[in-house]
């Protein structure tokens, strides 16, 4: 069952990984190259060093013999301007990537017939650079090749310093410092780096799965909660809310709050499905009972009783029908509705009831809902009402409920009755409430009406309130936003 919980601990734990790891191979090849930048230049730097060391001996007229030629086993050539070797290391075997490949100096009365190739690399030392007798060159020209010092073979990073001397012309210096060091060094930093980056990657790896776990624990608590309140339909289960105040706690938080909506909405529906049950039981067996008795006894029909017990049973189904409409969400018709014209037509025919309504209040909405609700509002006035009832109907700049500000529409339903206490201005509007017990189902009706009425209110937008009138009876107070 933790499966999808693996799966997100696994591509949290790779991701991460992968990051660290492009993150490391960056930095890594970063590190190795500025480590072989410095230990290249120091290299440069120390054969620089040896080669001009060479050439201020040679700009003093020192003879070759003197030259510090041999000094730390470093491979050192001296080549006149027609690329003659005229003084080297002693020792020297090998050389490559000075551009001379001769390894012992060659006396000027055997100068080689095929030097063009080396008096063009001496040529090149030279770029070109003028130079009075004594003086050095300011320019150094960088090179890589390797030689081979008494059967040892090496790399190395040769540094070519030109000199003017009085007597032997121009010459150029040839001096190498070892690269063993930059080479130990780099390989010594990558195979670190080989080493431990899979260490640091298994690590990084190991620590993201176990606080990618810890993360998601409460999760898959959260998860098995709502398994377990699938499996057992028990909607007053709730599931764990952790201390950490963080999103899983807001999710466990929204996921309570969304279960106690839910378990709310299954209680109000399975009480109306057992009020309505209840209700509908008592004309449907009262009609039975009438048709049984006028089969056996034709005589004894109560055709008055059958037909108003069949009209309060049609006016219940009809009930029924639009508040499961509405609780489906149906949104009312956008037509304009003229509320005093409607309250004159709910109130024709109505013993007791007086409307008095300013002319145009519209609003927008359904004709037949709102007439609806004005006649539950009207039945129930004049069901405790003392001797009269009266309807108003006004325009008011003031904010109503649900749409904040601008003109409202007020519809207000006014009896000389007992009230309703402050204590039950908000229960008669559930449904299938009844406040006088004592009342009987016919004359009071199934409770659905003032229901009825609210809910419609709330799907135009509007709100349906109740208090007492100056002289005590209840002023029921629809107000709607204007059209």
């Amino acid at each position: 069952m933790s499966r999808p919980f693996a799966s997100v601990r696994a591509r949290a734990t790779l991701a991460a990984t992968l990051v660290v790891a492009v993150a490391l191979v960056a930095a890594g090849t970063a590190v190795l190259l500025s480590l072989r930048s410095n230990l290249l230049g120091e290299a440069g730097t120390q054969a620089e060093r040896s080669a001009r060391e060479v050439a201020t001996g040679l700009a003093f007229a020192k003879p070759y013999d003197d030259l510090p030629l041999d000094v730390d086993d470093r491979p050192v050539q001296v080549v006149d301007e027609e690329g003659r070797l005229v003084a080297a290391s002693e020792g020297l075997e090998r050389i490559s990537g000075t551009g001379v490949d001769a390894v012992k100096p060659q006396p000027a009365a055997t100068a080689r017939d095929g030097g063009d190739e080396d008096d063009d690399a001496a040529d090149d030392d030279d770029h070109g650079e003028s130079l009075e007798p004594g003086e050095i060159g300011a320019r150094t020209t960088v090179s890589d090749g390797s030689a081979t010092i008494d059967g040892d073979t090496e790399d190395y990073r040769f540094a070519a310093v030109p000199v003017e001397t009085e007597d032997r012309g121009r010459l150029t210096v040839y001096a190498g410092a070892p690269l063993s060091a930059e080479h130990g060094a780099v390989n010594t930093a990558l195979t670190v780096m080989l080493i431990g980056f899979p260490v640091l990657l298994a690590v990084v790896a190991w620590v993201t799965w176990l606080v990618t776990r810890r993360a998601l624990r409460p999760v898959e608590g959260i998860r098995r909660e709502m398994a377990a309140i699938t499996a057992s339909e028990d909607l007053a289960r709730r599931v764990p809310v952790p201390d950490t105040h963080d999103e899983v706690a807001r999710l466990a938080s929204t996921t309570n709050e969304t279960l106690t909506a839910l378990e709310s909405s299954v209680e109000r529906q399975r009480r109306f499905v057992a009020d309505a049950s209840h209700e509908l039981r008592s004309p449907i067996a009262s009609l039975r009972t009438q048709l049984e008795v006028a089969a056996a006894h034709p005589e004894l029909l109560d055709l008055d009783g059958a037909v108003e017990d069949t009209v309060r049973l049609q006016r219940l189904a009809a009930d029924l029908l639009l508040l499961a409409r509405l609780d489906a969400g149906e949104r009312p018709a956008d037509a304009r509705v003229d509320l005093a014209a409607l309250a004159r037509e709910a109130a024709e025919g109505r013993r007791g009831v007086r409307v008095r309504a300013e002319e145009d209040v519209t609003v927008a909405g359904s004709r037949g809902q709102l007439e609806r609700v004005l006649a539950n509002l009207l039945d129930n006035a004049q069901r405790h009402t003392r001797s009269a009832v009266e309807v108003s109907v006004r325009r008011d700049e003031g904010p109503h409920g649900a749409g904040g500000g601008g003109q409202t529409a007020v519809v207000a339903v006014a009896d000389d009755g007992e009230g309703v206490p402050a204590a039950d201005r908000e229960r008669i509007f559930e449904r299938f409430v009844r406040l006088d017990a004592a009342r009987s189902r016919d004359d009071g009706g199934a409770g659905l009406g003032l229901a009825i009425a609210r809910d419609v209110a709330l799907r135009h937008g509007g709100t349906l309130t109740v208090r007492d009138t100056p002289a005590g009876g209840a002023l029921f107070e629809l107000r709607l936003p204007g059209a």
